[in-house]
């Protein structure tokens, strides 16, 4: 299997590569802050880790493939 993001290969049963993962993972669990701080979207939310410049590439990436992937596993979408 490759990354979604980069097509580097996976170990079985991943989705990212070992930086993306990381990512993904830190995406996912700022969200709950970022929600109750300022009520935003997982779209809102995923555009602005895109615009800032403070943000990590591995993590703008990650949030541009979700986007275009329009998958969000088990958060809400609203």
């Amino acid at each position: 299997m490759k990354c979604k993001v980069c097509d580097k290969r996976v170990k079985e049963g991943k989705a990212y590569c070992e930086h993306h993962a990381k990512a993904y993972e830190n995406v996912v669990d700022k969200y709950d802050s970022w929600n109750k701080a300022l009520g935003v979207t997982w779209k809102v939310y995923l555009d602005e880790i895109i615009k800032n410049p403070l943000t990590g590439s591995w993590a703008k990436e990650v949030a541009q493939q979700l986007l275009e992937e329009n998958s969000i596993s088990g958060i809400n979408s609203n």
